[in-house]
């Protein structure tokens, strides 16, 4: 699940998360690895220009400082990065980052990477916006080789040039599992040939079979056949019968009627769905979570 409080666009922020903290997201994280969640995921963002702060807001908290605290507060879910604009930093910083993480964590990194989208976040770091496609591919091929297992990593590119540079601790991980974020054409083809996982970002649900397929295309003219994970986020979900207006996308029920609904990803090739609840308190989300983890898990 993407985290709440970590995050609070207007899109889908409750009115709760406004006050709510660090204890608010250690307890949540909590319910998370005690119920079975695959992972838990904190989003990216340095600084909102005033254009888009009225949507977006302010708040966004960093997810390595964000995911290696709840790191220490759990013991088996996954962290993810959903997603690190990784174009914003030398992937020897972010590489730093991550695998101490990944260290601290007991290997539970996920790397979740985007291009990005908001110009004045890329200006204001001095990276040219205009390029962040062509960046983030050259940023993916920088931090494989940085987070990798050699010590003394080395990567000779147009925007990056780095050998004979030491990072300890390396990851606990072999291999770090890079997961692409995005839809377009670009990001689909990214995820294809660069990552271990897609992430899709806004696409209903008749949309994916013809992105998955188009994944598996783009592999296997690629010559690549290691193992790949595709992501779906479905609507919110309420568990139970709620007595407020959710808004219409949001699926409502029983533990075992939202599982039907999830399952059906299943049959269009999709390996992990990300969810989001719908409550109005701290307390009302955990008790979902926990309802839904323990009726849901086996049944999926």
């Amino acid at each position: 699940m993407q985290l709440p409080v970590q995050s609070q666009s207007t899109l889908y922020a409750e009115p709760w998360e406004a006050d709510a903290g660090p204890d608010d997201l250690a307890e949540i994280a909590r319910t998370a690895d005690r119920y079975g969640f695959a992972y838990v995921a904190a989003c990216d963002h340095v600084a909102i220009p005033r254009r888009l702060a009225a949507a977006m807001s302010t708040v966004w908290y960093d997810p390595v400082a964000t995911l290696a605290f709840l790191a220490g507060v759990t013991e088996r879910v996954r962290l993810l990065s959903h997603v690190a604009v990784v174009g914003l930093r030398h992937p020897l910083v972010t590489a730093k980052q991550y695998a101490t993480l990944d260290h601290l964590s007991g290997g539970r990194l996920i790397l979740g990477v985007g291009a990005g989208h908001v110009r004045e976040e890329f200006e204001a770091l001095g990276v040219d916006f205009e390029v962040r496609g062509p960046l983030l591919d050259e940023s993916l091929d920088a931090l494989r080789a940085a987070l990798g297992p050699e010590e003394f990593p080395a990567h000779h590119g147009k925007a990056y040039d780095f050998e004979g540079l030491g990072q300890r601790p390396r990851p606990t991980q072999e291999h770090v599992p890079v997961w692409v974020g995005g839809s377009s054409p670009a990001a689909v083809r990214r995820a294809a040939v660069r990552g271990d996982g897609w992430l899709p970002q806004g696409d209903p649900r008749d949309r994916l079979p013809g992105q998955i397929a188009r994944l598996r295309e783009l592999r296997e003219r690629a010559g690549v056949d290691a193992p790949f994970v595709v992501g779906a986020i479905t609507e919110p979900l309420y568990v139970g019968e709620p007595a407020w207006e959710v808004g219409r996308r949001t699926l409502t029920g029983a533990p075992e009627v939202l599982a039907e609904s999830l399952r059906a990803y299943r049959a269009m090739g999709v390996d992990q769905v990300q969810v989001r609840f719908r409550s109005r308190s701290r307390t009302e989300l955990t008790d979902q979570m926990a309802a839904f983890g323990a009726e849901v898990g086996p049944l999926l």
